[in-house]
């Protein structure tokens, strides 16, 4: 024991403000990257692969895996071109918020009320009564800003004039997808990954799958009004709801976009089918 403490202590000794200063940099530039990736698809690869690596180096030192081994050590040169690559939305914005005039700014906390819900309900029903097409994205836990950055930043706060107003046929931001962030506007005219053509009924649009794609890769809800019909649908976790009113979408939303996202299965108990008649 005594001789552990006097090797601590020698070490400590050893270290140079220099070294002290390098450690404390690293540390502060992963953190901020960690904090920007955090609520993101991001944090799960990253999480894959520190975990692939972690049993991978385990495996190979506890049994002797030399050819796992060297696949390891031989496969991180090819990973740090790689990086750059997976996480550039990520390191964009860290780029973008070096550059600020704030420098790092912690992102302020997005709070969800009945305000909001009921600005996009009272919103969707007046599209369906016009027969406007509309999709409006609800951002849960998951940031969605890399797909904000494919349409027009808004930065506004949520009304129904304004959804009306973007969504409105002739004007040049109704195509596409609306973000909302709480209770502001983030984007309009935002792409959207499409569901898959397979698992997607046929009578839907482009509009209808994009609506799913979204919840299918995001913890993101989608409220969809369709051109044709003025139907109102909802979807979660990759499956649909439709034939809503004003009403329903509310009590929809009320349990939904208040609570945590994906605790379980409990939360999907409207989601069994892709498309239930009510």
């Amino acid at each position: 024991m005594t001789d552990i403490l006097e090797t601590f202590r020698g070490g400590l000794r050893g270290l140079e403000l220099r070294s002290v200063l390098d450690i404390a940099i690293v540390a502060f530039l992963v953190y901020q990257v960690l904090r920007l990736i955090q609520g993101t698809t991001a944090i799960a690869l990253l999480r894959g692969l520190a975990l692939v690596f972690l049993i991978g180096s385990l495996a190979s030192n506890l049994l002797g895996l030399s050819v796992l081994g060297w696949l390891l050590r031989n496969s991180l040169p090819a990973l740090i071109i790689a990086v750059p690559i997976l996480f550039q939305p990520e390191l964009r914005r860290l780029l973008e918020e070096v550059g600020s005039a704030g420098g790092f700014r912690r992102s302020p906390v997005v709070t969800t009320n009945q305000r909001a819900i009921d600005i996009v309900a009272r919103a969707a029903g007046r599209l369906s009564e016009r027969s406007w097409g509309g999709l409006i994205v609800l951002e849960r836990e998951i940031k969605l800003g890399e797909y904000a950055a494919s349409g027009v930043r808004i930065d506004a706060e949520l009304s129904v004039e304004l959804l009306l107003s973007i969504f409105f046929p002739p004007a040049p931001l109704h195509d596409g997808a609306v973000i909302v962030r709480g209770d502001r506007v983030v984007a309009a005219r935002v792409v959207l990954p499409l569901a898959s053509t397979v698992d997607t009924p046929y009578q839907f649009g482009t509009r209808h799958r994009a609506g799913i794609g979204i919840t299918e890769k995001t913890d993101a809800l989608a409220v969809v009004v369709s051109e044709e019909t003025g139907r109102i649908s909802i979807s979660n976790n990759g499956r649909l709801v439709s034939n809503l009113d004003e009403q329903k979408l509310r009590r929809v939303l009320l349990p939904l976009y208040k609570a945590t996202p994906r605790k379980g299965f409990r939360q999907r108990f409207l989601w069994g089918a892709k498309d239930e008649e009510e």
